[in-house]
């Protein structure tokens, strides 16, 4: 049975792969399964001083969810009425330089690189940077996400527009 201490990098990287192939084939309601009940997801402002370390708390981020709005934004994003991304972008999520943190208890921290390519209309946008992930290791064996902080390399939102997507 896997455990935080022996959870690898090859079983990390499949857990990750498959959170993008759900994210690309908007899977989004099992997506957000994958989420413990004290998760949270948040993408970290543009000019954070420190993003890896910043509170969304006491600091302005361009999205902070707990698991009720993952949830909720995973729905809303499924609807027709979801006009901002109805019909659906193509989305490619790659994730590569998957290094593994401290153990904790149950937890392993991982870090990696990613690339987000969204194509809507005639408009294709590019979303970079480093996820930084809590994954939790369940009584089962399985993998769950606690923490994911997106952490995106650009200075602006401008060429790519409205983030209406899910990183």
């Amino acid at each position: 049975m896997i455990t935080a201490q022996t959870l690898n990098r090859e079983t990390v990287e499949d857990f990750l792969y498959h959170e993008a192939e759900l994210l690309d084939d908007w899977r989004l309601p099992e997506w957000a399964e994958l989420f413990t009940d004290d998760a949270k997801y948040d993408i970290a402002s543009l000019d954070a001083d420190d993003p890896a370390h910043a509170s969304s708390d006491s600091s302005l981020f361009v999205l902070a969810d707990d698991r009720e709005r993952i949830a909720g934004r995973a729905k809303r994003l499924m609807k027709k009425t979801a006009h901002a991304e109805y019909p659906h972008s193509k989305t490619r999520h790659l994730t590569s330089n998957v290094r593994l943190g401290e153990v904790r208890g149950n937890e392993r921290s991982v870090k990696a690189n990613f690339v987000v390519y969204r194509t809507k209309g005639d408009r294709t946008a590019r979303y970079m940077g480093e996820a930084r992930y809590v994954l939790v290791v369940d009584d089962q064996g399985g993998i769950r996400i606690r923490s994911k902080r997106c952490i995106l390399d650009l200075n602006a939102l401008y060429d790519q527009g409205r983030l209406t997507i899910i990183i």
